[in-house]
C-alpha cells in the first residue's frame, strides 16, 4: 500500500483507508495491517521526545510535532505502542501534509468506516481522540 501523495485530498485519504482495510476478513488481520503500518512510520526525532510535545490522554506514550503554517501543516508522531503507532499512520495519512483550512474541515470518517470505534479499547479511543485533538488544535493555531 502506498502512503496518500500531497495532491490527495483528505477525503480522497480516508477513502483509501477504508478500501484497504476492506480486504481484511477478520479484526486480527486488520490489528497485523495497523501494527505494520505503525512500523513505516518515519524516525522520530529523540530530541522531540520531551513533555511539550507529548499528547497527554494517551495510555502509551505518545508525541506529535507540527511543523509549517496554514497553507501547510506537517505532523511527525511516534508511541511506544504498535497499535497506537498504526493509529498515528492513518492519522498521519489524512492530516499531515495539508492546509489548516482542510485539516479543521476534516472530520475523521474512517474511524467508524473501517470500524476502529468499535473495535478500540476505551483507552485507545481516548487516546485517539486526544491526538485528533492536537491535529486540530495546531490548524486552528495555524490559520490564526
Amino acid at each position: 500500500m502506498t502512503e496518500a501523495s500531497a495532491s490527495d485530498s483528505a477525503q480522497a485519504a480516508q477513502a483509501a483507508i477504508a478500501d484497504e482495510f476492506a480486504w481484511f476478513g477478520d479484526w486480527t488481520e486488520r490489528y497485523q495491517y495497523l501494527i505494520d503500518l505503525g512500523r513505516q512510520l518515519p524516525p522520530y526525532p529523540d530530541e522531540l521526545k520531551t513533555d511539550a510535545y507529548k499528547v497527554s490522554g494517551c495510555q502509551s506514550q505518545v508525541w506529535l510535532a507540527a511543523s509549517g503554517d496554514a497553507h501547510c501543516l506537517e505532523f511527525r508522531a511516534t508511541s511506544d505502542s504498535s497499535i497506537v503507532s498504526g493509529l498515528i499512520a492513518l492519522l498521519l495519512r489524512v492530516y499531515s501534509h495539508r492546509p489548516a483550512s482542510e485539516i479543521l474541515a476534516t472530520e475523521p470518517q474512517f474511524i467508524d468506516s473501517i470500524g476502529l470505534s468499535r473495535h478500540l479499547s476505551p483507552t485507545r479511543s481516548n487516546g485517539l481522540a486526544a491526538m485528533l485533538a492536537r491535529i486540530r488544535q495546531h490548524a486552528l493555531a495555524a490559520s490564526r
